[in-house]
C-alpha cells in the first residue's frame, strides 16, 4: 500500500484520486485556519509557487482535530485560504486525522512510521513511488533547508 492507493475529497466535494500525483514528490500537511502555525500557508504556498509541477506537489488537509482550530466548513476553510493567503495548492475536504474516525491515509502514515500526528501542520514528505520518506514537525518551517534539499534531491 501507498500514497498512490488512496481516493480523497477535494476542498469542493470532487473526488481526487492520489494516484494522478505518482511520479512526484508530495508534501502532505494537515491544516488549521486558527492556529499559532497558520501563517504556514504562505510557505506552503510559496514552496508550490516555486517547485509545483511535474516532479512535485503540496496538498492540505484541513482538520479541527487540535484545539479546533478549524471548525468552519469547506467552504469557509477555502475562501480563508484563497483571502488570507492565496492560496493555489490542492487543499481537500475537511478530515479527521487522529482516533478512530481518522481518515483511512492518515491512518495509513501514522501506522506506518508508528507515529501519531502531533499538531497543525504536521507534514509527511512522499516519495515519488507514493512511499513515506518523513515525517517534518509542525514547528519546522515548510522552507526549511532538509524540505528544501529533499525537494530539488540534494
Amino acid at each position: 500500500m501507498n500514497l498512490h492507493d488512496f481516493k480523497v475529497k477535494d476542498i469542493k466535494g470532487n473526488e481526487f484520486d492520489l494516484a494522478q500525483v505518482s511520479g512526484k514528490k508530495v508534501l502532505l500537511v494537515n491544516t488549521a485556519s486558527a492556529c499559532g502555525y497558520t501563517p504556514q500557508f504562505a510557505e506552503l504556498e510559496e514552496l508550490y509557487e516555486k517547485y509545483a509541477g511535474d516532479s512535485f506537489e503540496v496538498i492540505g488537509f484541513p482538520s479541527n482535530d487540535f484545539g479546533e482550530q478549524d471548525p468552519g466548513n469547506d467552504s469557509e476553510i477555502a475562501s480563508f485560504c484563497q483571502v488570507n493567503y492565496g492560496v493555489t495548492f490542492p487543499m481537500m475536504s475537511k478530515i479527521k486525522v487522529l482516533g478512530v474516525d481518522a481518515h483511512p491515509l492518515y491512518r495509513w502514515l501514522q501506522d506506518e512510521l508508528k507515529t501519531e500526528v502531533k499538531w497543525n501542520f504536521y507534514k509527511f514528505l512522499i516519495d515519488e513511488k507514493g512511499n513515506i520518506v518523513k515525517e517534518i514537525s509542525y514547528k519546522t518551517s515548510p522552507l526549511d533547508e532538509e524540505i528544501l534539499n529533499w525537494i530539488e534531491g540534494n
